[in-house]
């Protein structure tokens, strides 16, 4: 990151938008991390943790992260690669005796980290991501994949994602190790870079520490509580725990140039798009990575879908940034979140930073009317009206100018006020006390703002 003053003003920016949206999206609890220029540049929790007993979310509490399994059990691949012990040539069936004489046995580890197998997603009984059965265990995973049911696709003819086939993985890598998965992942990646928030299965003794998942607002009024229940033979699919600040952190190992966990060989075969994800041209899908389009910036990553958990990750390998963003909801909007701070990124960096004069931070801050809320906020040197209520929180962000204690609109997308002003009222300590839009509505600081009983004429 080139611009430091410019990351600075998004975290500050970031910070706000996050807290507004977990509140907006009623989202039980948001947990937020960035890497940025070597470390950890933010880390922010928002919400509760535990909804019936008002428990405050911090950045501590660990999360359930899901698919995000797939990056571990790929990096562990990739390590054993690295190491003469695996080849991503071998079929699955050179170290996993029992599917000798299965059509799974025969797809090689390629197939399998890069969802090309054609392997059915969860099988046709996946009653376990509803908590109504056990996940499966060794012997019941082995049945699923020696089963005829088990190919749906011929391998090799499209990007078909599967949580069994990357449970496969999990054996594959027991295959080679002579050692458990959780244990193997646990010691070649967790422990190496020293991270003690990150494991690869429910770890009963930390219990207290998780943040509870809660269902979805789609088919009721109210969100209820989900168990957190442990996922055996699937952890290499979707058995990880983690929290934002851990997981980004662990990202940062697969940056370039750093070889904590594998070469950079390896890490640009993992990210390297290999398959269209759908019919458009983005996403795509490595080696046990989501590569994704935020603008004009390719991302890798992982998302993760847990039952009362979603948690996203995206990271910039060429800028040497990682966002991870957790939510406790079913339906929780991690994806956007994360996206927002790279269009934040973008929006700063669109233009030259300009000589500065005046004191743009006088006029940051949220502004509210009855029609909604307005954030003035400074980024890349210049000031920009939002609506923190929308999912993009850069779109159509028209460009503000100082002159006096007004702000004119110079740059929108056609249908604001162009040319029109943003109109400060600052009370003695030098604060907005209260603004007139640029569509000419009286605003005050949000703070401050309150609804009558009704809202009455006059």
């Amino acid at each position: 990151m080139s611009d430091g003053e410019s990351l600075q003003e998004v975290l500050t920016y970031y910070r706000s938008w996050l807290a507004f949206r977990q509140r907006f999206s009623r989202v039980p609890g948001v947990q937020a991390a960035v890497f940025a220029d070597g470390s950890v540049a933010f880390s922010a929790a928002y919400g509760l943790a535990d909804v019936e007993s008002a428990v405050p979310l911090t950045e501590r509490h660990l999360f359930r992260i899901a698919s995000h399994s797939k990056t571990f059990t790929a990096t562990a691949v990739l390590q054993l690669v690295e190491q003469g012990r695996l080849r991503l040539d071998d079929k699955a069936e050179m170290h996993v005796t029992e599917l000798v004489d299965a059509p799974a046995g025969k797809l090689t580890l390629r197939d399998l980290l890069s969802h090309a197998g054609g392997l059915t997603r969860d099988s046709d009984d996946a009653d376990f991501w509803q908590l109504a059965q056990p996940f499966p265990d060794r012997e019941q995973l082995l049945a699923m994949l020696r089963s005829p049911d088990a190919a749906v696709i011929a391998d090799n003819e499209r990007f078909k994602y599967t949580n069994i086939g990357y449970g496969l993985l999990g054996l594959v890598i027991e295959g080679a190790t002579g050692r458990s998965y959780n244990d193997h992942v646990r010691t070649e990646i967790v422990e190496k870079l020293g991270l003690s928030d990150l494991g690869p299965e429910l770890d009963p003794a930390r219990s207290a520490e998780y943040a509870s998942g809660y269902s979805s607002l789609a088919y009721a009024d109210e969100r209820v509580p989900i168990d957190h229940v442990d996922t055996q033979a699937l952890a290499s699919a979707t058995g990880f725990y983690g929290n934002a600040r851990d997981l980004v952190t662990y990202f940062s190992a697969h940056l370039p140039g750093d070889d904590r966990l594998l070469t950079d060989a390896s890490k640009r075969q993992m990210q390297h798009p290999l398959w269209n994800v759908g019919t458009d041209e983005w996403p795509k899908y490595g080696l046990g990575l989501q590569i994704a389009k935020v603008g004009d910036r390719e991302l890798f990553g992982h998302g993760g879908g847990y039952p009362g958990h979603i948690t996203r990750s995206l990271v910039d390998g060429k800028a040497g940034i990682a966002v991870s963003v957790l939510t406790n909801a079913i339906d929780g909007p991690a994806q956007q979140m994360a996206e927002g701070a790279f269009k934040l990124l973008d929006l700063a960096q669109s233009k030259e930073r300009p000589e500065q004069s005046a004191d743009l931070s006088r006029f940051t801050g949220r502004y509210a009317g009855l029609w909604g809320v307005t954030d003035i906020v400074q980024l890349g040197g210049r000031l920009y009206s939002m609506d923190p209520s929308q999912g993009d929180p850069a779109d159509k962000a028209p460009t503000l100018e100082v002159d006096g204690d007004t702000l004119r609109v110079t740059e929108d997308y056609g249908g604001g006020s162009y040319g029109q002003r943003y109109q400060f009222t600052f009370d003695a300590d030098g604060r907005p006390e209260s603004i007139r839009s640029a569509g000419g509505l009286r605003m005050v600081p949000i703070e401050r703002f309150a609804l009558p009983p009704r809202v009455t004429a006059g």
